[in-house]
């Protein structure tokens, strides 16, 4: 007998996609997956003598967001801006970022940061909420007294025009006085 007619055969479930399907009248979750007919591939292992069949289960659940997290983390953001005088959302690598708290550093503030890049999987979680709430997806993004100042070339052109001290000045007062 040669060698491929001793090759074992492994079963794989062949899956379809059907989001309109629910888990039950109780559940708002979709059924994602349905099992179909399966779907058979050669195996790599040789000299067993029987065929294996697995089958995957018939439901996979998908996690999503609820609207809670997205009104939670608004909730954080906003709270942190009202807090902080001075902060700037940046990752550790990027260049315009450094540039960003270098002149807050020579300014003498210190800036609340956060490195999205070190957060894990809330960084970019949060980098597409501050887009929606800005609409800046780029990094550095800088808050100044709560409000949206831009990136590094409108935090540039602010202190070559004198006005950053001020914006600075005023949001430390506001923040001392709450």
């Amino acid at each position: 007998m040669g060698m491929a007619s001793m090759a074992n055969t492994f079963t794989l479930p062949r899956f379809n996609f059907n989001p309109s399907r629910t888990l039950s009248s109780s559940s708002s979750l979709p059924k994602i997956f349905t099992l179909s007919n399966p779907i058979s591939i050669p195996s790599p292992i040789t000299n067993v003598s029987s065929s294996i069949t697995r089958r995957a289960p018939t439901l996979i659940r998908a996690t999503s967001s609820s609207s809670s997290f997205g009104s939670r983390l608004e909730e954080t953001i906003k709270t942190t801006l009202s807090e902080n005088p001075v902060v700037v959302y940046s990752k550790s690598w990027c260049s315009y970022c450094s540039e960003v708290k270098s002149l807050f550093k020579k300014l003498g503030v210190q800036p609340l940061v956060f490195e999205l890049d070190e957060m894990g999987p809330q960084g970019p979680q949060l980098q597409k909420f501050l887009e929606r709430l800005t609409g800046q997806y780029t990094v550095p993004n800088v808050f100044i007294g709560g409000k949206h100042i831009g990136g590094c070339t409108d935090t540039l052109k602010l202190y070559r025009k004198g006005e950053l001290e001020t914006l600075i000045s005023e949001a430390i007062a506001k923040n001392k006085g709450s």
